[in-house]
């Protein structure tokens, strides 16, 4: 009778640790940590272009620190992904240090629900200098938009075919609640890689039918050379603007610890008053010192017969950046 005892209690003691693990959640903790130096190689003028700042960017600067809290339990999770600096200012100006705070519900291997705001999905580049080629980011990054708040359903129909449709404040409208009564609408489809986005409705700074078009894409072209591709377009007619632009992406693998790239972009804006086109030609070498630290070094060249740099035609710049992933 004792040994029956026993043994119940024993198997009892596992059934209860193996309940208390399984009720348990996974918590994750990354980010990122960026900081600069720049120069103005044209001229004695303060600023280079594309360093992405609230503050001129020359000499030594700061970019940001990014932390991602997330939290899994079972088929729901939440993410809250903080982000301090210049950097972060630049990008997220209307939510302070929230880059991305939101809840999502995993309701099959296949469906997703997500509510909150979460990064556009809009574009080549992000926020984050840890997850982009460049240290300076496109034009067409800078054009917008940044983030979105709402309600998105993500469905992987299968390995290569995805689906998203999103119903959002308009992405101006992205701290505390939406005012205008104005929403946006949003849908992208992924093939192997490929990416076609769309939205359209109020951009949440006074103009309601504004239509955003969007390619995001790549190739590998060998097993050491790649081609990333984004082109877009934007039109308002209430507002009578908008822009249309294309980047291209050639990354160059030369060792184990060293990359080239150059980003070439044409970029536009539109308006009734006229057009007005800059050009951008970006150099890039990433050199991997740690598995967690890389160190960016850039020259970007612009110009345009439309716009002015700190007052010149065309401008060079320097940037030597220092990335630490976590």
């Amino acid at each position: 009778m004792k040994k029956i005892i026993f043994t119940l209690f024993v198997a009892t003691s596992f059934l209860t640790i193996a309940q208390e693990k399984e009720e348990k959640g996974t918590f994750t903790l990354s980010g990122s940590v960026d900081t600069y130096f720049s120069s103005n190689l044209s001229s004695s003028d303060l600023g280079s272009v594309g360093v992405l700042s609230d503050v001129g960017a020359n000499g030594f600067g700061l970019g940001m620190a990014n932390t991602v809290f997330t939290y899994e339990k079972g088929k729901g999770g939440v993410v809250a992904d903080l982000a301090f600096g210049p950097r972060a200012n630049a990008a997220n100006a209307y939510t302070g240090a929230i880059n991305q705070l939101y809840a999502y519900y995993q309701a099959t291997d296949k469906l997703k629900f997500t509510l909150g705001q979460f990064n556009t999905f809009f574009g080549y580049e992000v926020i984050s200098p840890s997850g982009n080629f460049n240290y300076s980011v496109s034009y067409l990054f800078n054009a917008g938009p940044f983030s979105h708040t709402g309600f998105k359903l993500d469905y992987a129909a299968s390995e290569d075919l995805s689906f998203m449709v999103a119903f959002t404040n308009p992405h101006g409208v992205v701290a505390g609640a939406n005012d205008t009564n104005d929403y946006q609408l949003g849908f992208q489809t992924g093939y192997k890689g490929q990416f076609f986005n769309l939205a359209y409705g109020a951009d949440g700074f006074g103009f309601t039918d504004v239509l955003y078009l969007d390619y995001t894409g790549g190739f590998d072209v060998t097993d050491s050379f790649f081609l990333g591709i984004n082109a877009a377009y934007a039109n308002s007619s209430d507002a009578d603007s908008g822009y249309q632009g294309i980047a291209l992406y050639l990354q160059q693998t030369l060792s184990e610890t060293f990359s080239l790239g150059l980003r070439p972009e044409f970029y536009t804006t539109t308006s009734g008053a006229g057009d007005a086109s800059q050009t951008a030609f970006t150099l890039t070498g990433n050199t991997n010192l740690t598995d967690s630290l890389k160190l960016v070094t850039e020259i970007r060249y612009d110009t345009s017969d439309d716009v002015t740099f700190f007052g010149e035609k065309d401008i060079t710049g320097l940037t030597v950046a220092a990335v630490y992933s976590f």
